[in-house]
């Protein structure tokens, strides 16, 4: 491909996330495949196949976050990662981890709270949230596990501020199967070593 030409998508890629960063921050669109095909409607690059990755966007929006939200990010992050901390704690029998947009800091008024819990009896998460009477939907979500594809069960839950929580539960082994990052997933320790910096 000619250098140029190269060059061109590069930059029409580049603008793409930053304007996918900018609907996803200004208009409170959380899925990143939404405001990927907004940006490039609003671009007129409907029709491209050169979409910037998630992770573009994210590097866009904390560019984004720290030059026009910095006075009010900070504080909705903070808010968001105490809640995150309040539900890891209540669930703690279960390992609990904080992933997504949270803990990666781009996370926004609208964002909601991923959390991965680890059990090998799947009713045990289930039975805690009837026992604690914490109102859920429940649901399946579809996992790669150690190289194969699982459904594992999912728990949507809303928080008191209103914030949605969603909680995925693994089988054990997969806490150990060193899949987990410490820039994409943060246990107890780790959050609150987050609010404390």
């Amino acid at each position: 491909m000619p250098k140029e030409i190269s060059q061109r998508r590069d930059l029409m890629r580049e603008q793409l996330a930053h304007q996918a960063a900018k609907l996803m921050a200004e208009d409170g669109i959380t899925d990143h495949a939404f405001a990927k095909r907004k940006a490039a409607r609003q671009l007129g690059a409907s029709d491209t196949q050169h979409l910037p990755s998630n992770n573009e966007i994210d590097v866009a929006l904390h560019s984004f976050r720290q030059l026009f939200q910095s006075e009010t990010h900070p504080r909705i992050l903070r808010e968001l990662r105490e809640d995150a901390l309040s539900y890891m704690l209540q669930l703690s029998d279960f390992h609990p981890y904080l992933t997504g947009s949270v803990l990666s800091g781009s996370a926004g008024n609208q964002s909601d709270i991923n959390l991965m819990l680890f059990s090998d009896d799947e009713k045990a998460v289930l039975l805690f949230l009837l026992k604690h009477k914490i109102d859920f939907e429940s649901g399946e979500w579809r996992v790669k596990i150690s190289g194969h594809e699982e459904l594992v069960p999912s728990y949507a839950l809303t928080g008191a501020s209103g914030t949605q929580i969603h909680i995925i539960v693994l089988p054990e082994n997969a806490r150990f199967s060193g899949s987990r990052h410490p820039e994409t997933h943060a246990d107890i320790t780790a959050v609150k070593a987050l609010l404390t910096d």
